[in-house]
């Protein structure tokens, strides 16, 4: 069907590919049950409504993504990158925001850098593992995989520096939500240096490619409206999900270190970012590349500095960059393979295999807290 007939049909389905369609009837329904085990207080001491309202956020945040790329595709893909930036991490945003009022400093640090570790180490490792196996070597452009190396290790740097001062008790440690400040504020100043070169198409950028190759099927109010109640969605299931974490982690024995890490880090990522390792199946490992790195980088360049800002704000505790040793070398590692890996410029399936195995070790790590 062309782009005119498209345009002159009147129920916005049409628009809508399949997979579209039924991410659009999961989340509806995992919406609304979510919300009627909420108020009626069914679901096992909580367990239900966190399963239900877990993947009531994953597919939420693939919707999130989906409005995101049709609106940027209207704009140009140097402004995809930005509205990703901008918008991609919105059902991540509102998670942490409802954790850190109900206390749960934690599950928000872990989750934050769980989802840096989801994207870097298990999907950036599914897609080598995929596309190697299907492919062999693959190979794509070094320049962008350095910038984010880059990048990604300041953030790394800006987490590391408050983490060593409270530990050994110098006397900036003494100052630490002050030091979190500085370092937040720094790091974002960083990222919006970064924004030009997004709309450059620069370094940064998600692919011209990976917009162009499908053809812009919404028109551009049902992009903002998708978007809309995408984020609306996202937020009342955000409240929902984090009510059910705390009695739901004391009936399945969780911690919260393993539960923000792996659980809430991949329910706000694991259906949104699939489609890197479908690009890669289908040997596009530069776009792959972009759509993956891009996404961590933007969690530690724009969403944790963001947060650190918010939770004076917003009420509850106070998120600082004082992280527990462990979760500071996690994502120190993560950055240094994923550097050493993608420094090349070619892929092997072995070396997707070797970065989700860092993954795999991580969290057994903090299985026990």
């Amino acid at each position: 069907m062309s782009k005119t007939t498209l345009a002159g049909t009147t129920n916005p389905m049409r628009y809508f590919e399949r997979r579209t369609r039924i991410l659009i009837g999961i989340a509806l329904a995992a919406t609304i049950l979510s919300s009627i085990l909420d108020l009626t207080g069914l679901g096992g001491g909580g367990v239900l409504l966190f399963i239900v309202s877990a993947v009531a956020l994953a597919v939420l945040a693939a919707l999130v993504g989906e409005g995101t790329d049709q609106l940027g595709a209207h704009l140009g893909p140097g402004a995809t990158g930005v509205l990703q930036a901008a918008l991609g991490n919105l059902p991540e945003l509102f998670v942490s925001i409802f954790a850190l009022r109900a206390g749960l400093v934690a599950v928000v640090q872990a989750a934050l850098i769980g989802s840096i570790l989801g994207n870097s180490l298990l999907v950036l490792g599914l897609a080598m593992l995929v596309g190697g196996l299907r492919h062999g070597t693959q190979k794509f452009g070094a320049e962008t995989p350095r910038m984010v190396a880059t990048l990604t290790l300041l953030a790394v740097a800006a987490l590391a520096v408050p983490t060593l001062a409270h530990d050994l008790h110098t006397p900036a440690g003494n100052h630490i939500e002050g030091l979190s400040v500085a370092c937040a504020v720094v790091v974002l100043v960083v990222f919006i240096v970064s924004i030009p070169f997004s709309f450059r198409g620069g370094q940064t950028a998600i692919p011209s490619e990976v917009t162009e190759e499908q053809e812009i099927a919404w028109p551009l109010w049902l992009a903002i409206v998708v978007l809309a109640l995408a984020g609306i969605g996202a937020a009342a299931v955000s409240e929902w999900f984090v009510s059910a974490l705390t009695p739901a982690m004391a009936t399945l024995h969780l911690s919260q270190a393993f539960t923000g890490l792996v659980i809430v880090a991949l329910a706000g990522n694991a259906v949104e970012h699939a489609v890197g390792i479908q690009l890669a199946a289908r040997n596009k490992m530069d776009y792959a590349l972009s759509v993956v790195l891009n996404s961590s980088l933007q969690i530690a360049l724009a969403l944790i500095p963001a947060l650190v800002l918010l939770s004076f704000v917003i009420g509850g505790a106070h998120l600082t960059l004082v992280l527990p040793p462990l979760l500071v070398v996690a994502v120190g590692l993560a950055a240094t393979l994923g550097a050493i890996i993608t420094y090349d410029g070619e892929s092997t399936w072995l070396e997707g295999a070797a970065l989700i195995g860092l993954y795999c070790v991580i969290a057994a790590a903090f299985w026990w807290g």
